[in-house]
């Protein structure tokens, strides 16, 4: 059947070879796409697209509006989607496709591989053998101090009196002392931060020297996250898959160089954050957070 939608996943290179023998199939027997569909390769002009067939109730243009609104739905399907995507990318080298990509038949699916390609068969000339790692750190906030001996009777307690210094506050801390303790605090808290950013641009640049290509993405929103510790480092790099073990071990050496930063590494992933060329000419760019791919929906 090649009519009804078709939900696409990455970009490969047809190497002639019967379906049942490329590499990113063979890998992805058992796996199951969004909707818990089979994967198949739909071939066009030496390219090969990833897909699967996808019900119209759920993937059609007005339900999938709808769908897109419910934030469980959407981390389902888009976890589906990335375990496609690796699970193929273990094997052989693919161009991810924009999450939410549903073409209408496979024809369709021809169109999009002819439109784009030249941007698809240079991505992969330029990607192949090549993984990306992530690399998050975290600065976590600076423990609770123990309230001062005598701060119960400092100027924000309840029931402190209007002057601090006034008679019978003998041993209690003075509303002046007070104060300077707080600063003393804040500006520690500063240092603190200040430090620990210094280490994250030492994370950074180490493993910069270490990649082909790296990618600065925005800090982490934690309410997006869940993590409540403040994201000071959200990287990505492309790296040589000869050369993921030695990247990884001295992710692991950095990660140990200061209790107050928290380093943490994903991957191997498929080139998530490489596949446009325009994005890697500087190993330093600043990015908006957008790692699904460069191949826009299609009906």
């Amino acid at each position: 059947m090649t009519e009804g939608l078709r939900y696409a996943y990455a970009v490969v290179r047809d190497t002639g070879t019967p379906e049942a023998a490329l590499d990113a199939l063979t890998a992805l027997e058992g796996v199951r796409g969004v909707a818990g569909e089979p994967v198949r390769a739909v071939r066009h002009l030496g390219l090969a697209v990833l897909a699967g067939a996808v019900p119209a109730e759920d993937f059609d243009e007005g339900p999938l509006r709808r769908r897109l609104e419910d934030m469980a739905w959407l981390e389902d399907m888009a976890r589906a989607h990335q375990r496609v995507v690796d699970t193929a990318g273990a094997e052989s080298c693919v161009i991810p496709v924009r999450l939410a990509t549903v073409c209408q038949g496979e024809e369709r699916l021809r169109r999009m591989l002819a439109t784009g390609r030249e941007r698809f068969a240079s991505a992969l000339d330029r990607l192949e053998g090549r993984v990306e790692w992530g690399v998050k750190a975290y600065a976590a906030p600076p423990p609770p101090q123990e309230p001062p001996a005598g701060a119960a009777n400092g100027p924000d307690s309840p029931g402190a009196s209007d002057s601090p210094d006034a008679p019978g506050a003998s041993g209690a801390m003075s509303g002046r002392d007070y104060l300077r303790r707080r600063k003393a605090q804040r500006q520690a808290a500063e240092r603190r931060w200040g430090d620990t950013e210094e280490d994250a641009r030492l994370v950074r640049h180490t493993l910069s020297g270490l990649a082909e290509r790296a990618r600065l993405h925005p800090p982490q929103d934690p309410r997006l996250s869940g993590v409540s510790d403040r994201n000071v480092l959200n990287a990505a790099y492309l790296v040589r898959r000869e050369d993921s073990a030695a990247f990884a071990e001295r992710v692991g050496e950095l990660a140990g160089r200061t209790p107050e930063l928290r380093v943490e590494l994903t991957g191997p992933w498929a080139p998530y954050s490489f596949t446009d060329p325009d994005q890697t000419e500087s190993t330093d760019e600043t990015i908006a957070p957008d790692q699904t791919g460069d191949a826009g929906a299609d009906r």
